[in-house]
């Protein structure tokens, strides 16, 4: 059956090329490869521990017990022993949408077994708390001051060097990786941002720092390494050797053998950040398009990669759909929603001679909002002043048009290409705002149930304000901002 995980992952970002010949294999990858590949994992060790402890509240079954195979590699909650000069150290730096995020890592040297990556973990004080620091807001927002630009994510760094020794700054490599907060800025805009970082960062920090160690990274790089990060965790590279595990019939792209194998089925991701949406998952099967320029189209959005040993060279070749939905993040479709009904009421007011939404004593009457909630939208010196309807119903018909959907065969958002889906034997992971979204406002995380989920939005979205804020007051919700989190 088809599944949909609602789980945590703490932000980040990866990176390694894909070029038309294939992505590095990962057991003949370089040190930076392998650094990112596995900061992916420990980030996602992360996630599977809180799914776990999510997952308590509902059956057991075979499905759930797999999962505790993998229990072991994510509850070492050990302090760093940052005495042993055998542990390397590692910097990783997500500078998102909505705000930049500093991860370090650790990992001791590797144990000469060719079939294993290097065994790194997120880095842990010695309160045992994972080295991880934020700060607000994204990078984006010195698109008109990037001299600033070192200076901003100066704390960061500042927070990574008080908790690596310092005799191994000088072999700690960092990077600095952008995502949809920067990919909307012009490419001038961003490299003015970059230039700044490279120029100063070497002459206030000793880390492993080089040009190419700070850049933009594109959505497809995004998805492709949260697709193998997931099923690295999972185990889903692993050999089968559980007759329940859950497997599907490949033709392994490129390969001459024409007949099919069967592996362990991998799990597709869902990942809303605060600006674009992305989607990954493997394409077993050969695909057909509806025409030409379809074709042309999904050259674009499936990327071939082998992750496998040379004994195994063609059990592990990937077909991989990765698509991201530029404008689709959280806050992005948000602001969208918002300049749809700021325009359109604005020219109804003008057309019909009406005031609607000009006081606060004759608002718009917003269905996306819950009951009562009062809030207001600023344009061009002017402002709309709203207050929640919570009609769902009313909320979808009116928000689908913004989702662009296309009337061809084998489209989604924006008319892009995406091939069929199985859903009979699909599993996928939902991110960021999917988690924050269903577990901090609906404390619904874990397995996804479309009929509970519809059932609880369209309870939260009848409640009224002052109720909503009764429950908080009650630690129903983790912070005053989950409350808006669903509007």
């Amino acid at each position: 059956m088809g599944r949909l995980s609602i789980s945590c992952l703490l932000p980040a970002s990866w990176h390694f090329s894909i070029s038309p010949g294939g992505c590095p294999r990962a057991l003949n990858t370089t040190l930076r490869q392998l650094v990112i590949i596995g900061a992916v994992a420990g980030i996602l060790f992360f996630l599977i521990y809180s799914l776990l402890l999510v997952r308590t509240k509902y059956s057991r079954s075979q499905r759930d017990r797999n999962y505790h195979r993998y229990l072991a590699r994510v509850t070492d909650m050990e302090a760093t022993d940052t005495g042993n000069p055998n542990i390397n150290y590692g910097i990783v730096v997500d500078c998102g949408s909505s705000g930049s995020r500093i991860f370090v890592y650790c990992w001791p040297r590797h144990n000469g077994n060719p079939h294993d990556l290097l065994d790194i973990k997120q880095m842990r004080d010695q309160n045992r708390k994972t080295v991880v620091m934020k700060i607000k807001p994204g990078i984006s927002e010195l698109a008109t001051t990037p001299e600033k630009a070192s200076d901003y994510i100066a704390p960061l760094l500042n927070f990574a060097t008080s908790h690596i020794p310092r005799e191994k700054h000088k072999e700690t490599p960092l990077y600095i990786l952008c995502t949809a907060g920067l990919r909307i800025l012009t490419e001038s805009q961003q490299e003015a941002i970059l230039e700044d970082l490279r120029t100063d960062i070497p002459v206030h920090y000793d880390f492993l720092f080089s040009d190419s160690h700070a850049e933009v990274i594109s959505g497809k790089q995004e998805g492709v390494y949260a697709w193998i990060g997931i099923n690295f965790v999972l185990g889903r590279f692993d050999h089968l050797d559980d007759e329940d595990e859950a497997v599907v019939e490949v033709n392994v792209p490129g390969s001459d053998k024409k007949d099919a194998i069967l592996r362990k089925r991998t799990a597709g991701i869902l990942d809303m950040g605060g600006v674009s949406t992305q989607i990954a998952y493997e394409v077993p099967k050969s695909v057909s398009f509806a025409s030409s320029q379809q074709e042309e189209m999904a050259k674009n959005l499936l990327a071939e990669f082998n992750l496998g040993c040379d004994a195994h060279e063609t059990q592990h070749v990937y077909r991989v759909y990765v698509a991201t939905f530029l404008g689709f993040g959280g806050n992005a479709a948000r602001q969208r929603y918002e300049e749809y009904i700021f325009s359109s009421t604005m020219e109804k007011n003008r057309l019909l001679g009406k005031k609607v939404g000009l006081t606060e004593d004759v608002p718009y009457l917003d269905p996306c909002l819950p009951v009562d909630i009062p809030d207001k939208i600023k344009q061009g010196g002017q402002t709309l002043f709203l207050r929640g309807t919570g009609d769902f119903h009313l909320c979808r018909r009116i928000i689908m048009p913004l989702m662009n959907l296309s009337n061809e065969t084998q489209t989604t958002l924006n008319g892009v290409y995406q091939p069929p889906l199985p859903y009979d034997n699909s599993e996928f992971y939902g991110f960021s705002e999917f988690y924050y979204c269903t577990e901090d406002v609906l404390r619904m995380g874990g397995d996804y149930n479309s009929a509970r989920f519809l059932r609880a939005a369209k309870d939260y979205c009848g409640t009224k304000w002052s109720t909503l804020k009764e429950r908080f007051d009650r630690g129903l919700y983790a912070s005053h901002a989950d409350l808006h989190r669903l509007k």
